[in-house]
């Protein structure tokens, strides 16, 4: 994606200048009473400017509540009407944008499957062609940037000019007490790479526990996300989908009243401590890559005395012996054991490929 994508401003077509975006909302609209009621609650809460709610709703297993459908679009009209908050829901399919668009729904959303699959989000593109219509485009299950880009390029290429990301996690196998890892590093590089694409943060689907949604939408803030979505229900313990994740209104109100909203702007005097910390991390960064260039030199030289010893590649007493030594030295300095693991597994791995190569040059006698 080139950094100067035509992106309308936030500011001027949404937030009437209040920051950040806050969408909420329940995950499915299951009855008429229940978004309403909701909707009149969430609507007391002045940070709140958008209010969702699943239609339909993709389902992993059949049989499961796939939501009320073209039905529930009669009730967010009159969640319009009667409270004044913009409406937005999922679409996954061309149908689905008929429907919506024909019920005055003010913001599409795409949601993680659908992104997942680009024959999808190109089929909604060409629904959405020709439509003054905002579109937020959430991030695939999986954690893959290159998707999630090309799906707002698939979107921006139809014409639509006022779009947001949705930062919601990503599904991977390791035990996290998260439903869906942050992996915070992936909307951080999409903010580098379209710096004018605005990012909101989806910390119901990150967490799947209510109790964990204000650290996450916290930290979403810290990081200079431009607002949050978060899943609010009437009666959470009840709902017919997602019910852990979801909060009800009046915590959804003490959570968003207890947020600290940091200024983007510094002084003087904090950009001047600011760059003389930079700086000397620049200076670290170059000694670090220095040193690892050194060592690297010496793995070539290693790999070059193996194969002319005729000794293998791999030495597991060896490798599991500076594991552990280097893991005992690095958490005694204040290093988390984790990237510890990571750093040493990439060095390995960059030293097997470079004695390999070594193997198979035929210009170094063995």
């Amino acid at each position: 994606m080139s950094t100067d994508i035509d992106i309308t401003p936030l500011l001027e077509w949404l937030s009437d200048g209040r920051k950040p975006l806050i969408i909420a909302g329940p995950c499915s609209a299951e009855t008429e009473e229940q978004v309403l009621r909701t909707a009149h609650e969430v609507a007391k809460i002045p940070q709140v400017q958008v209010f969702r709610s699943g239609i339909w709703k993709p389902r992993t297993r059949p049989g499961d509540f796939e939501g009320v459908g073209a039905e529930g679009l009669r009730w967010l009209q009159k969640v319009k009407e009667e409270t004044g908050l913009k409406v937005t829901v999922e679409v996954a399919h061309p149908k689905h944008v008929e429907e919506a668009l024909k019920h005055g729904i003010d913001i599409l959303w795409l949601g993680a499957r659908t992104v997942a699959n680009p024959f999808s989000v190109q089929e909604i593109a060409e629904a959405i062609k020709g439509c003054d219509i905002p579109v937020m485009v959430k991030n695939p299950v999986s954690p893959d940037l290159k998707l999630w880009i090309g799906a707002v390029e698939r979107i921006h290429s139809a014409g639509v000019r006022k779009l947001i990301a949705i930062h919601r996690g990503f599904h991977y196998f390791k035990r996290s007490p998260f439903r869906n890892a942050p992996m915070w590093e992936i909307p951080i590089e999409l903010k580098r790479l379209a710096p004018s694409l605005p990012i909101i943060t989806d910390p119901s689907h990150i967490c799947g526990k209510r109790e964990l949604i204000s650290t996450i939408a916290q930290k979403a803030l810290d990081f200079e996300m431009d607002g949050l979505m978060i899943e609010t229900h009437v009666n959470p313990e009840k709902a017919l989908t997602d019910a852990a994740q979801q909060l009800p209104p009046d915590e959804l109100k003490k959570m968003l009243d207890s947020f600290v909203i940091r200024d983007k702007r510094v002084d003087v005097e904090f950009f001047d401590t600011l760059e003389e910390l930079r700086t000397e991390i620049d200076k670290l960064d170059g000694e670090l890559l220095q040193i690892l260039a050194n060592r690297l030199k010496i793995i070539d030289e290693i790999g070059e005395f193996k194969k002319e010893n005729s000794i293998t590649i791999l030495q597991m007493k060896r490798w599991a012996g500076i594991v552990k030594d280097r893991l005992a030295q690095g958490t005694h300095l204040g290093l988390r054991k984790d990237f510890l693991k990571e750093l040493l597994a990439l060095i390995h791995k960059e030293s097997i490929q470079r004695q390999s190569d070594i193997f198979n040059d035929p210009d170094i006698k063995g």
